[in-house]
């Protein structure tokens, strides 16, 4: 679990933090809200503020988000596989899971609403800005019975 955490929130580092400052998270973003997420090293669960906006999502301490604010982490979103439910594996009610081809990230949401809103958003993200087919890897297969 600890390399998805370093590899999620490595758009926080030097080589990565223009490309998060080029997000305006402080305006207009496609969904916000209260989430409860586990912490990478000592493992409690803590209610964090989360912004979804151009395929990151970021999280806060609390929710008066500025221009100065600075997140506590983010989540490139084309790095993800699945969003998911996933009360059965975590044993809480209105939890959810964002996965990578290595690693787990688990949230809990509010309510069943709020899980959704959130699984359906990140998925709707996902989508838009995944990268897993690139170019090179797409076949026409028109093209190969000729």
């Amino acid at each position: 679990m600890a390399s998805f955490w370093r590899a999620a929130t490595a758009a926080l580092t030097e080589t990565n933090q223009t490309d998060s400052n080029e997000v305006e998270f402080w305006s207009n973003p496609e969904r916000t809200g209260w989430l409860t997420k586990q912490g990478e090293y000592i493992k409690t669960w803590r209610r964090r503020w989360f912004v979804l906006k151009q395929g990151k999502l970021f999280w806060f301490k609390d929710s008066t988000i500025t221009r100065a604010s600075k997140p506590r982490g983010v989540i490139p979103v084309a790095t993800c596989l699945t969003v998911k439910g996933a009360e059965d594996v975590v044993g809480k009610q209105y939890a959810f899971e964002l996965s990578t081809r290595n690693d787990t990230m688990y949230f809990i949401a509010d309510s069943e609403k709020e899980k959704e809103d959130w699984i359906n958003s990140i998925g709707r993200s996902i989508v838009q800005h995944s990268r897993s087919v690139t170019d090179s890897e797409i076949v026409d297969y028109d093209d190969s019975k000729r």
